[in-house]
Order: structure tokens, then C-alpha cells, then sequence
């Protein structure tokens, strides 16, 4: 950073930050000479070669350097200071994909451009040896002319990681999003799990709701290996059939990206074709990126994507880790569970001994204060709102129980409404008062 306070290599002036993670924060950032709007991703070197990260920050460059299209999120150049990884990003003025999703399903034919979009830069990646792996509606943006843009490659893979099987082997991903063949942990085609993420996206852009969905993971990824679901009445008959094809639990016989294409429904109303695109990006960046890339550090193999659990409370009565809810998984790899992905001020996981009905009454309890209406769905789903809105905006919080035993949950916490004070003061009430709650993250992503 110049000492001239938010201005960057004296090339980007910094904004307001516009999200941040584990390992990042992002800002609003605005091209001096240029003047155009750009986000930048502000990566702290130190933490990620604690966690081991950096061949993974090495992956996500060389991905997105592949992947130069109307539909990706361009990279358009790295930068390094002895402390920081500077990724300078197109920047989607319109916001993810998801928060169109909070207020319910979409319409046919939105949900249809979205989707033509998505397979398309989909298509392209593959077609460049990428492959994504977390495709999922908050990773989708939008610019501002509400056309969709993919995002987040920290996942991904290249056609340099398969093994000699010609498979990928990392169990990684978005739980409710994720193939069969990547739980079964055998081996998978990355173009193949990708293409059923986005027939789970499209579902979720026509239906309103997950095909995959259960309290209990298990049953969840049951469901999943099974290609079990349903479609609500109000599905257009032709979306069903592709979806069907899509969602097909043998990636075999698991429509490509060709024959999406070629279906009647996809071509209705199909746009022309995306201009062409550079195969890389310019030399600017590969020297860029040459020029700091002697200060990563290598993993000798590929299982940098799971994650580690913050267990200061559990640790004391029994040592358990996620490693240790992993193996109580019976086989099935609850990996995804563990990567946080999404937005911190969004989302909080957190992990509990106490049985479902205590942990209802204890965020009733915590919540009472707050005086919020509560709505519950037999315990898998509790809804907490303001009835009225406050000078930080309206709260509302969802609560999401997972059951991994009988005595053993994940509690999934998301912030709906745009109050994150009272959000993050609810947060911290639950964390103090639940006796054996803690944070799950890569590693301690927060400090109450």
C-alpha cells in the first residue's frame, strides 16, 4: 500500500470493502488512469502459508488465466508486496446471483438466460482444461446489465491435477451442490460434476428450493448418491426433463455440455454467441504473477481443500475434531461441510453436543431479548425476525440444524436482513452461552 492512505501500487484507488473471508478481504477499487471500477481481492500472505494455501492461490491464477469469457469474472492482473497477494478482479456491480433467490424462485425465462450463460462459460472452461467445483448461486454475479458472471475459482482444478486414472480425487465443494461420485471418493471427472452443480443451480432458479435437502447429512447425501428429489407442481415440463438428464447419478450416463445445448428448452430464446475470447491473459499478468511466485510454498499433494475445526470447547471434553466428524460419517466425506466459502458477515457454522431441542431453546432464549418472531419447521429450519426495523436496518436470521448423531450437530447460521450488528451480537450471545459450541473454518476466522 502507498503511503498516500487507499491508493494501491499507485495504479488502484481503494473503496469501501465489499466482502471478506478466511484468507481475504475484498474492496471496491477504481483504475486510476482508466477510471473504471474493479474489485480487488487483498490475500494476507502469512495466513494462507500457515494454512498451507498457497498452491491452491497458485491453482486459482492459473485458472482464471485460462478462462477469459463474456460469462467469468476476468483476473486483470496480480500484484505483491512482501505481505499481501493483490487480485485485481472485473468487478459485478450487481451482486450475486443468490440474493435474487431469497425472495423465491424465478421466472421461466430469467432462470433459462441465467442457466444459457452459466453453461456456456462452463462449457468454455472445460473446454480449457478447468474445471470449477464449487458452482453454486453464490458464486454466480451479476454485472450491471444483469448478465451473469462465474466467480471464486479458489476450488478448482486443471487437467495437470488429475492422477493417472485421469480422475480428480479431491472431496471438496458445497454440500447440497456436490455429485455423487465425489462423495463416493473413488475418482471423478471434473466436466461431469460440474455439470450436475449447475443442473442443481438450475433447479434452485425454477423451483425455489435445493432438489438435496435433509437435516440429517446422511440422509442428505443419500438422496444425492440415489438421485432422489422432486419437482413442484409449478416446474415447466420441459425444464424437467433436462433437469432429470442432468441430475442423473451416473456421470455415464450424465448429460455433457454438448447435448445440454442441443436441447429445445436450453435454445429458446437462446442469445448469439458469445464473442471470442483470448485464450490467456496478457503477458502483463504471467510476468506479474513470475515475478512472486518464488515466495509460495508447495504442498507435496493435493489435500489443501479440507479444512480444519476451531474446537477450543469441544477439545476439553473429548478431543473432537473435524476430522474426528468425518470419520463418524460412516465412509461418506462430510469435507465440504468444513470449507466456508461464503461471506463472513453472511454466514456462521458452528458445531454442538447438545441435542436438537436444547439448542432450539437456546437460540429461542438468546433471541428473546431482541424480541424477534420466531418460526420454526420442525426443528430442522428456525426463522428469526424483527417485526419492526431498526436505525441498522432489518434483522432477520435463519438457523439451520444439521444432525451428524444424535448428540452431535452443525448449526448453520445466515444473515437474511441487512442488520449485521444485531446479527453478529446474536452470534456472539450463542457462542458464549452454548457450553460445548465452536466455530467451524479453516481456521479461526473471527475474534468475539
Amino acid at each position: 500500500m502507498d503511503s498516500k492512505e487507499g491508493v494501491l501500487m499507485q495504479r488502484y484507488e481503494l473503496g469501501k470493502m465489499i466482502g471478506h473471508g478466511n484468507f481475504a478481504k475484498v474492496y471496491h477499487g477504481r483504475n486510476l488512469e482508466t477510471g473504471m471500477s474493479v474489485a480487488i481481492k487483498i490475500i494476507d500472505k502469512s495466513k494462507v502459508m500457515k494454512a498451507g494455501m498457497m498452491t491452491q492461490i497458485k491453482r486459482e491464477i492459473s485458472a482464471m488465466k485460462l478462462v477469459k469469457h463474456p460469462h467469468i469474472v476476468q483476473l486483470h492482473e496480480v500484484m505483491a508486496s512482501k505481505t499481501k497477494i493483490y487480485f485485481v478482479l472485473e468487478y459485478a456491480k450487481g451482486g450475486e446471483l443468490f440474493d435474487k433467490l431469497i425472495k423465491g424462485k424465478l421466472k421461466e425465462d430469467a432462470a433459462r438466460k441465467y442457466f444459457q450463460q452459466l453453461i456456456s462459460a462452463i462449457g468454455f472452461c472445460h473446454s480449457r482444461g478447468v474445471y470449477h467445483r464449487d458452482l453454486k448461486p453464490e458464486n454466480l454475479l451479476l454485472d450491471d446489465e444483469g448478465n451473469l458472471k462465474v466467480s471464486d475459482f479458489g476450488l478448482s482444478a486443471l487437467d495437470e491435477t488429475r492422477r493417472q486414472d485421469g480422475l480428480l480425487h479431491t472431496s471438496c465443494g458445497t454440500p447440497s451442490y456436490v455429485a455423487p461420485e465425489v462423495i463416493d471418493q473413488k475418482g471423478y471427472d471434473g466436466e461431469k460434476s460440474d455439470i450436475w452443480s449447475c443442473g442443481v443451480v438450475l433447479f434452485v432458479l425454477l423451483a425455489g428450493f435445493l432438489p438435496f435437502h435433509d437435516s440429517n447429512l446422511m440422509e442428505m447425501y443419500r438422496k444425492i448418491t440415489m438421485g432422489k428429489f422432486k419437482f413442484p407442481n409449478s416446474f415447466p415440463n420441459e425444464a424437467k426433463s433436462l433437469v432429470s438428464k442432468i441430475l442423473d447419478p451416473n456421470p455415464e450416463t450424465r448429460v455433457s455440455v454438448a447435448e445440454i445445448m442441443e436441447t429445445p428448452w436450453f435454445k429458446t430464446g437462446l442469445a448469439s454467441k458469445p464473442q471470442k475470447t483470448d485464450k490467456m491473459v496478457s503477458d502483463s499478468l504471467e510476468n506479474r504473477f513470475n515475478s512472486f511466485k518464488g515466495s509460495f510454498v508447495e504442498k507435496p499433494n493435493d489435500s489443501t481443500y479440507l479444512t480444519e475445526a476451531t474446537t477450543d470447547s469441544l477439545e476439553k471434553d473429548g478431543n473432537l475434531n473435524a476430522f474426528d466428524i468425518i470419520s463418524l460419517s460412516r465412509g461418506v466425506n462430510l469435507s465440504g461441510l468444513f470449507y466456508r466459502n461464503a461471506k463472513d458477515e453472511k454466514e456462521v457454522r458452528f458445531m454442538s453436543r447438545e441435542t436438537r431441542g436444547a439448542i432450539v431453546l437456546k437460540l429461542e432464549e438468546i433471541v428473546k431479548s431482541w424480541k424477534l418472531k420466531v418460526t420454526k419447521n420442525n426443528g430442522v429450519l428456525l426463522k428469526m425476525e424483527a417485526l419492526e426495523e431498526g436505525i441498522n436496518g432489518g434483522l432477520a436470521i435463519d438457523c439451520e440444524i444439521h444432525e451428524i448423531t444424535a448428540n452431535l450437530h452443525i448449526i448453520e447460521v445466515n444473515r437474511l436482513g441487512d442488520d449485521k450488528f444485531g446479527f453478529w451480537e446474536i452470534v456472539k450471545s450463542a457462542y458464549k452461552t452454548g457450553p460445548y459450541w465452536c466455530f467451524i473454518a479453516k481456521i479461526k476466522f473471527m475474534e468475539l
